[in-house]
């Protein structure tokens, strides 16, 4: 039961959703995709939150905030792999 709960954990299904090593995003997508990111107060919040973590200080709602954060931010960061992977293929190939 255990593989199965770490083969269908959130990271390892949305890495299968969006294959971050498949370079075959067109290149007007790819660059779309770049332009996703967290805002400067998100940063900011995050940043917040990390620090009070370290502190051992968050409050329940905190964590879940900052847990939030961490799961879009692994989002974010297989859309960029899977973009950067695609534009790099589209240079090759010109």
């Amino acid at each position: 039961m255990q593989f199965a709960e770490q083969t269908n954990s959130e990271g390892a299904i949305l890495t299968r959703v969006i294959q971050p090593d498949d370079d075959s995003l067109p290149s007007s997508a790819a660059r779309a995709l770049l332009k996703f990111g967290f805002t400067e107060e998100d940063q900011e919040r995050m940043h917040d939150l990390a620090g009070k973590n370290q502190r051992g200080s968050l409050t329940s709602r905190e964590r879940h905030e900052l847990d939030s954060y961490v799961r879009v931010g692994r989002l974010l960061d297989l859309l960029v792999a899977k973009a950067l992977l695609s534009l790099k293929k589209h240079c090759r190939s010109n």
